[in-house]
């Protein structure tokens, strides 16, 4: 009966440390990916888009690297 207690631990331990490990390779690889909310009109058209100045509130990026992107 112990032992079985004690081998239950163990796996249970075993399984969240491995839900632990997967979630922080799942966080590194998502972190490199992240855009900005905003880029400066230089950044919109050095990465290849065009601005975009008849949306109603902020001018955006069209086209290029951040496409849909606000430019501020």
């Amino acid at each position: 009966m112990r032992i079985r207690r004690i081998l239950a631990a163990g796996i249970a331990t075993a399984a969240l440390a491995g839900l632990g490990l997967t979630g922080a390779a799942t966080a590194t690889a998502t972190a490199g990916s992240v855009t900005p909310a905003s880029v400066t009109p230089g950044e919109c058209t050095d990465g290849g888009g065009t601005i975009d100045r008849s949306t109603p509130v902020l001018p955006t990026c069209r086209g290029g690297k951040y496409d849909g992107q606000t430019v501020d």
